[in-house]
């Protein structure tokens, strides 16, 4: 178990968001539960979750396998609809917006970083980064590209097609994509899951470095608590709820 310092500016678990002053908050979650269906019958997967997160903050959600963190994850991203509570992200109730109102939020105010890169494999790695800002409707999307593109040191890869970088090579291009449009909140689900321990340590230390000089909200999902560590904050989740919320102690192994 992770040790925690307690500090009574977080929020202690099951109280409501609006105990933080939600309003002030990029993220405010009250009484949050997701349920799918399955063959089996409905299964719930998230369960009253409840917290708020400040801007400019990097707050790690860690976990077992199956706990729900991922599910969450997807729900502050928009890319998943609560089954019930209420979902603010940046000043927007998410449970009020349609599909298309959801993807202009994300394309302006939210980037998304995933274990597996996800990048367009026909594009070069400049396309990839442009992509968004494109579609945003961004005149200087190649040039605003070819910047971000350098901030993560590929500069003379711009040209390379994703199959001809390396695993870190791409896991930078999707964090230049992530970044490039200055969303107020990056979420990066597992971002050195792909990674040799030596090239996750690089990643590591760019995804931290460009939080702190873009002032991001960095919302940081993994199973590496040595990871979740370096972030302000730890959420602690376990069978769909939140169990622990705090500042780190001391960074401990990883959770399998």
């Amino acid at each position: 178990m992770i040790p925690f310092n307690a500090t009574p500016a977080l929020r202690v678990p099951g109280a409501p968001a609006s105990a933080l002053g939600a309003a002030a908050a990029v993220v405010a979650l009250e009484d949050v539960g997701l349920t799918l269906a399955s063959r089996a019958g409905a299964v719930e997967i998230l369960k009253s979750v409840s917290f708020s997160i400040a801007g400019a903050t990097s707050v790690a959600i860690v976990g077992p396998s199956g706990s729900g963190k991922t599910s969450l994850l997807m729900i502050m991203a928009g890319l998943e609809r609560a089954s019930r509570g209420k979902v603010h992200i940046v000043g927007q109730d998410f449970s009020a917006l349609s599909e298309d109102q959801l993807a202009l939020v994300r394309g302006r105010d939210i980037g998304i970083v995933f274990q597996s890169f996800h990048l367009v494999p026909t594009m070069t790695a400049l396309e990839n980064v442009a992509l968004p800002l494109e579609l945003a409707g961004r005149p200087d999307a190649f040039n605003v590209a070819a910047v971000r593109l350098a901030e993560v040191g590929l500069a003379a890869r711009s040209q390379h097609f994703p199959a001809q970088l390396s695993g870190g090579e791409q896991q930078r291009v999707a964090l230049a994509r992530a970044l490039a449009p200055k969303p107020k909140i990056l979420f990066a689900d597992e971002p050195t899951g792909n990674l040799d321990a030596a090239t996750g340590t690089q990643v590591t230390e760019l995804l931290f470095d460009l939080h702190r000089k873009s002032g991001t909200t960095l919302i940081l999902v993994t199973h590496d608590l040595s990871l979740a560590a370096r972030c302000q904050r730890i959420i602690r989740m376990s069978d769909g709820r939140v169990v622990e919320d705090g500042r780190p102690g001391s960074p401990l192994g990883s959770e399998h």
